[in-house]
């Protein structure tokens, strides 16, 4: 049997950065979803959004996700920040392998994100915004089937 692990969390939670940590301890492969996005569509997230908007990146990441639910190999993979917010998607997950969820606090959210041009929706949303944001795609990020605490 081939063991998946998604990782979950906010944008600027750490999870590209933890993924690959634990992908390489256990020998796996390592997939991002915003990565794999970028070489199927050959543009940025940021582009893709100026040109596309949320709405067709949110089915371009579904569809990403549901394809990796397919691969026979044991890998750990960093989800998008709102792809868990769509339908069915945490309940696939749970199904097909380990969620994780990196819990990271707001205020260290805040301040990764200080000046960071590269998230589509932190440079387009005010602090406010991003944080009730935060706070509703936290309820989403409960329902993974383990929760790490990140600093």
């Amino acid at each position: 049997m081939h063991e998946k692990i998604f990782i979950v969390g906010f944008m600027a939670s750490g999870k590209t950065t933890y993924g690959r940590q634990l992908a390489e301890e256990k020998g796996y492969s390592f997939y991002d979803t915003d990565e794999l996005i970028e070489e199927k569509i050959g543009m940025s997230v940021t582009e893709f959004f100026a040109q596309w908007g949320e709405k067709y990146f949110r089915r371009m990441e579904r569809d990403v996700l549901y394809g990796l639910l397919s691969r026979q190999e044991s890998f750990v993979c960093a989800t998008g920040g709102g792809s868990v917010c769509q339908p069915d998607i945490m309940d696939w997950l749970n199904r097909a392998g380990d969620t994780v969820w990196l819990d990271t606090p707001w205020e260290v959210i805040q301040e990764r994100l200080t000046g960071d041009t590269t998230r589509p929706l932190a440079t387009s949303m005010s602090d406010e915004e991003l944080k009730t944001l935060y706070d509703l795609r936290c309820g989403y990020y409960g329902k993974a089937g383990r929760k790490k605490v990140m600093r």
